[in-house]
């Protein structure tokens, strides 16, 4: 779990978008959503590692500019992805 919050701690993205992100989290329904992302309701820690996956590739395919890249997608996987985080219990280092 420590490498997850590792990870979670340097992705690093435009303020835009993460403004765009935090905005989002009050529509965020976890049972809806995470379906509707990932393809499943699972646990926090599941979530999160496949949410950062998806993520990741939205992230990869804004920075090389193809025409497939949705902004409203990567902006609900970020939402999703800081919701999921504030579930899981932080650890004392």
């Amino acid at each position: 779990m420590r490498d997850t919050f590792a990870i979670l701690e340097t992705i690093r993205r435009p303020r835009l978008l993460m403004q765009a992100a935090r905005h989002g989290l009050a529509a965020y329904r976890r049972n809806r959503d995470l379906r509707r992302l990932i393809g499943a309701e699972t646990s926090p820690l599941q979530a999160i590692t496949q949410l950062i996956a998806e993520e990741g590739r939205a992230e990869r395919t804004r920075l090389s500019g193809e025409a497939d890249y949705s902004a409203s997608r990567h902006i609900e996987l970020l939402a999703a992805l800081i919701a999921e985080a504030s579930r899981l219990p932080r650890l004392v280092s």
